[in-house]
């Protein structure tokens, strides 16, 4: 898999302010949010995105989800919601290629199809 900036962030190579981080994820702000509240959620293990997850990244997988209610709870959104998102390639609107979630909220998000 090609390095991204994901990677270089999880490995700490690159500097961030970081919301939250455990032994298999780490947790930053967006930096083009598209809700009061944009957490991005990036395992630290290099993977392309969902669709690449493998039986044994099943650990890895549920720590990504316990992750994001982690960070959905310390930025206040268990009463009024959050939407968490995972995209797979381009179509889906991916645009770095390292597996991460959205975690959005702070506002009433429309409704998806």
């Amino acid at each position: 898999m090609e390095d991204t900036i994901f990677g270089k962030i999880s490995r700490g190579e690159i500097p961030v302010e970081k919301v939250y981080e455990d032994e298999f994820v780490v947790a930053i702000q967006d930096l083009a949010p598209q809700a009061p509240v944009h957490i991005l959620v990036i395992p630290k293990k290099p993977l392309r995105n969902v669709l690449a997850l493998q039986p044994e990244d099943r650990e890895l997988a549920g720590a990504v989800l316990l992750a994001c209610g982690e960070v959905a709870r310390k930025m206040g959104l268990e009463a009024s919601g959050v939407r968490i998102v995972l995209n797979a390639e381009g179509d889906a609107g991916q645009t770095v290629f390292h597996l991460h979630a959205h975690v959005l909220g702070g506002r009433r998000l429309g409704t998806m199809g």
